[in-house]
């Protein structure tokens, strides 16, 4: 063991690197809970898609510390499991079969471009503004509909401006509806205010984000977690929670088991390939869609990697240089990416949206882990939840909201990083940032970031410091825009 992750030249050893395993998994451990409640919503069965993101964790972070031999973990991430639900599913009406699909193919296109020239090139492309933009409207998306799965907003809109119902156009003559009324598209008059406070469901979120927030800033090792089992505990007597459906046969890890039959290589079948590639006039939304998604998992993982990585020593300079000029595996930060990449694509095949590396490595970072069997630690804890799987359907959306409320919080530190004094770096970066969470979706911010990007740049006459990856990416998503307005 201490000749394979060289503990002695790290300056670590067993002990420091087990407890900074069992410290990281307990930072990140949330995921377990609150990825199926995200990923469920598509109509993926949320028993599979709990063990689906543990094998997918499990995995990938032992790639990450056998092949890598760095101290970073891996999980399906908050941000693209949203993007996967709310704007791929929902928005752009893919079937979950299909983004599945995306999602393998994304892996692919990350694994390529980690062993070629290419990754240099779409890294250096874009601004750092825009990668600090990005990162942080991630945040203010994740919270945003924490907020909403909290039930903590209402919404009013004035007849005047209902577009549609049941998607037909709205009839003020129209009184009754067969079926009842399952959606409703309303214009800018819609108007959000905060609830009355006389459901036990918000009331229920407002506490366990009180107790979250506490533990969070008592800097209590694994503060989210606690706080969505307390949550989960507190919502028993107020009737949310029932406790009557674990010894039910369909809340089970044998049910769990065959439910992933129904996720395991959904990918690959009718429904998800077969099916993504077969309208040609569909192609521009899919390959975007593939876009959105590498290019946000590529900016999350270089930024973890980079920003814990260099103080502490894990990733030399030589590690950063060679990201940018070399191919192949030459170093720790090649043979790490390549792990995150291949965490995708596994993540995919068992059923669950995309596998990236958590910032919250940082906290066993903290606590001294150096090597990769920091990681190996938290796979094996990842795999040893399969035996809670039970209690998964018993943790409610108002216990995991104040988790996605304070990671999107987290998440937002990267607009510390932005120049907001300079207009052209703060205008696509508000545009990208505020986008995502106006527009209920990652990729329509990203698209913001760049078009104005790009539209700044010609202002200013320095198209020359305009990258040809962004020409053609603002293209792209204009385009996108165009096809979309004409189905």
């Amino acid at each position: 063991m201490e000749k394979f992750f060289q503990l002695k030249e790290n300056n670590t050893n067993v002990s420091t690197e087990v407890m900074a395993g069992f410290t990281t998994f307990f930072a990140m451990s949330y995921v377990i809970f609150v990825n199926p409640a995200i990923l469920s919503l598509t109509g993926m069965p949320s028993q599979a898609v709990f063990l689906a993101t543990l094998i997918a964790a499990a995995i990938g972070t032992l790639v990450m510390g056998l092949f890598a031999n760095v101290p970073y973990a891996q999980a399906p991430g908050m941000g693209l499991n949203a993007f996967f639900t709310y704007t791929v599913v929902f928005a752009l009406g893919f079937t979950w079969q299909e983004a599945l699909a995306i999602v393998f193919v994304c892996g692919i296109f990350n694994i390529l471009i980690t062993v070629t020239r290419v990754r240099k090139v779409i890294i250096k492309s874009i601004p750092v503004g825009l990668q600090n933009a990005i990162s942080g409207g991630i945040g203010v998306f994740i919270s945003y509909i924490g907020i909403k799965n909290a039930g903590l907003l209402q919404f009013t809109s004035d007849a005047g401006t209902i577009q549609s119902i049941n998607n037909a156009a709205y009839d003020v003559a129209t009184t009754t509806y067969e079926g009842g009324i399952t959606s409703v598209v309303t214009g800018s008059g819609i108007v959000p205010a905060l609830v009355d406070f006389t459901q036990m469901g918000p009331i229920l979120a407002l506490i366990g984000l009180a107790i979250t927030v506490i533990l969070l800033v008592k800097n209590v090792r694994g503060a989210i977690l606690i706080g969505i089992i307390s949550t989960t505990i507190i919502g028993i007597p107020l009737g949310i929670v029932d406790l009557s459906t674990i010894g039910s046969s369909s809340n089970s890890l044998a049910n769990a088991i065959s439910e992933l039959g129904v996720t395991f290589g959904a990918a690959f079948s009718s429904e998800g390939l077969g099916s993504l590639f077969s309208d040609p006039a569909r192609l521009p939304l899919v390959f975007m869609t593939i876009f959105a998604f590498s290019l946000s998992d590529i900016f999350d993982t270089i930024g973890t990697f980079i920003g814990t990585g260099r103080k502490s020593g894990i990733f030399s300079a030589e590690d950063e240089k060679a990201l940018e000029t070399s191919t192949g595996f030459n170093s720790k930060m090649d043979k790490a990416l390549f792990a995150d990449a291949i965490a995708t694509s596994v993540g995919a095949v068992f059923g669950t949206s995309n596998t990236t590396t958590y910032v919250e490595s940082a906290a066993g970072i903290g606590a001294g882990g150096r090597t990769g069997l920091t990681s190996v630690v938290v796979a094996g804890l990842f795999l040893l939840c399969s035996l809670f799987a039970p209690i998964i359907t018993l943790v409610p959306a108002q216990a995991t909201a104040p988790a996605l409320i304070l990671v999107g919080v987290m998440m937002m530190s990267s607009f510390l990083e932005i120049d907001w004094n300079s207009l052209e770096e703060a205008i696509p970066a508000f545009f990208t940032s505020i986008f995502m969470g106006f527009a209920y979706s990652i990729s329509y911010g990203i698209a913001a970031g760049f078009i104005f990007y790009v539209i700044i740049k010609v202002a200013k006459g320095k198209t020359k410091e305009i990258h040809p990856v962004l020409w053609v990416s603002s293209l792209l998503f204009v385009l996108n825009f165009v096809i979309m307005a004409r189905l």
